[in-house]
């Protein structure tokens, strides 16, 4: 099986997210893209995200019934940060026959170098990048170009001011958010 890891917070998880993944899906012929909520991500410290749970629960509830998307808790057993080399190697371990390509954004891509044990990275999964249309990619990984540009502190800032959120996310996750009562003002 070959699976395409798609981390990130998913603070939520937005239609963005969702088209990404099946064009990732196709585009690089894959057999599943599995979304991993980090638990908290090392280059995030200086925010706190909505509960690991609550964002795992919004991931479940967008791609129920979506072929080829499955979700992992995995991140969510282990301490905080997530470090992608320790989830591959998990993943590994798991499935020693399985071949893996990481999903990376176009905005991680420069930092990547920084990241825990690149090289290590580079031997457990293929990467690829999610980038923007009429981007250049200074690199020579396969690239799978966004469609559409929605962004999750949009829609925490949205929430937050009372404005819709529909058509930026799936209505269960819209309703999720609202019955949660996540990205309100305290």
């Amino acid at each position: 099986m070959h699976t395409g890891i798609l981390g990130g917070s998913f603070d939520p998880i937005h239609h963005g997210h969702l088209i990404l993944a099946r064009a990732a899906l196709e585009e690089l012929g894959l057999d599943r893209i599995l979304f991993i909520p980090a638990n908290q991500s090392p280059h995030k410290t200086d925010t706190k995200p909505t509960t690991a749970q609550n964002r795992l629960a919004m991931v479940k509830l967008s791609i129920e019934g979506e072929p080829g998307f499955d979700a992992s808790d995995l991140e969510l057993h282990r301490p905080p940060p997530s470090y992608t080399v320790e989830t591959l190697r998990a993943l590994r371990a798991q499935n020693p026959d399985d071949q893996f390509t990481l999903l990376i954004g176009a905005d991680n891509v420069a930092k990547f170098d920084t990241w825990r044990e690149p090289d290590e990275i580079r031997r457990l999964a293929r990467l690829a990048v999610l980038d923007r249309a009429n981007h250049d990619t200074p690199h020579d990984w396969p690239v799978v170009r966004r469609l559409v540009d929605i962004s999750s502190t949009d829609i925490r800032a949205r929430v937050a001011t009372g404005r819709s959120i529909r058509y930026l996310t799936p209505d269960s996750v819209c309703d999720y958010i609202a019955s949660e009562g996540l990205y309100r003002p305290a």
